[in-house]
Order: structure tokens, then C-alpha cells, then sequence
């Protein structure tokens, strides 16, 4: 008898050990909180508690020498991930989009996916106790019609949902296709991420 895994979803994890990197990371995201009012206006029409520059500034790189310091380290992770996922590009893959993230407590991100893309990920700069993880979908969830639920003590490759759990430094990395979201904040401070889109 052999049971064969099929149809493997990679998650990239990786730490960027650069303390004074971060520091000026979260004090780059907390200037732009205060002074985008346009990604105030946005993150408050939408429900979103805290601040987003999603809808707001897409220049980011060229703007913020430590954000261009960011993505250009970011650049050799999606490459390596890239690689390791076997996938066929033709030519490499360019940095799309990038925005900042300051979640505060309560905060949460439903699920969704980022169309138009190849590789999505995060870089988080605070992540204070209870913040919660980053919550990944079993992308087969739409057709399984009578599937029943895993048993608890499922490994992690059997689950519906799995749960990375970010920290300061952390790189993660998935295909653009995969659902995920952010569970509701219980942490009593702000929780400071980076997200960005490859194309």
C-alpha cells in the first residue's frame, strides 16, 4: 500500500536579522499613518481600524530609502521561493505593489486573494502578543462537497486551515492564488506589516 501527497501548497519562511532595519521600518509606517490623509480616508471608509496605504501610495520604494532597502532584500527571497516552487516564469519576476500595514487592537483581514499576481507576502515589523497569526485555506475547500472535518490531531498538510505565526523580521511568501486572512487583534499595541505583490 502507498498513500502519495499530491498537489503540494508552499508557504516561504524566512527571518531578516536587522534590528536597526525594522526600527526604521515601524518609524517610516508610523510617519505614514500620520501624514497619508488619504489612506486615513480610505482605511476609515472601509472599516479598517488602524491604517493602510493600499488604496494611497504606490510609489512606496521610490519614496522611502528604508522601504527600497526592504525590497531589494525581499527580491532575493521571492527568487529563491520562486525557484523552489518549480515554477516556469520565462523572465523574472518584478516587484508589483508594496503597502504598509498598522493594524490596531481589534483589527482584523478577511479572507481574499491577490489577483493578477504570482507571489504575495508580508514582512512584519511589530507583532506584539496576540496579534495572531496569518491564517492560510485549503484552496480545495470550494469542492470538497461532503467532506468531513480533520481529526485534531491532523498534521499540518491534512488541515483546512493552518496558522503562521509572524514575528518581527519574518518573510512570508505564498502563490498569489492562496486565501488568507487576518484573525481579530487581541494585542494591546499596534501590529506593523509590510505587504507586497509580484507579478
Amino acid at each position: 500500500m502507498a498513500i502519495r501527497t499530491l498537489f503540494v501548497t508552499r508557504l516561504y519562511e524566512a527571518m531578516i536579522d536587522n534590528p536597526a532595519l525594522i526600527e526604521e521600518l515601524e518609524d517610516s509606517v508610523r510617519m505614514l499613518a500620520a501624514e497619508d490623509r488619504a489612506g486615513q480616508g480610505w482605511s476609515k471608509a472601509h472599516g479598517y481600524r488602524g491604517y493602510t496605504s493600499y488604496a494611497s501610495l504606490n510609489d512606496l520604494p521610490a519614496r522611502d530609502p528604508v522601504i527600497a532597502e526592504l525590497a531589494k532584500l525581499l527580491n532575493g527571497h521571492v527568487r529563491r521561493f520562486a525557484e523552489q516552487s518549480h515554477l516556469d516564469l520565462g523572465r523574472r519576476l518584478r516587484l508589483d505593489s508594496l503597502w504598509v500595514n498598522l493594524m490596531k487592537p481589534g483589527a482584523t483581514h478577511s479572507g481574499h486573494i491577490h489577483p493578477h499576481s504570482v507571489i504575495s507576502g508580508t514582512f512584519y515589523v511589530c507583532v506584539p502578543p496576540g496579534s495572531g497569526g496569518l491564517k492560510l485555506e485549503d484552496p480545495r475547500l470550494p469542492l470538497m462537497m461532503a467532506a468531513p472535518p480533520r481529526t485534531p490531531d491532523a498534521p499540518e498538510d491534512s488541515r483546512s486551515f493552518v496558522y503562521a505565526e509572524p514575528k518581527p523580521g519574518m518573510v512570508l511568501l505564498w502563490e498569489s492564488w492562496l486565501r488568507h486572512e487576518v484573525p481579530p487583534s487581541t494585542a494591546k499595541g499596534d501590529r506593523i506589516s509590510i505587504s507586497f505583490n509580484y507579478s
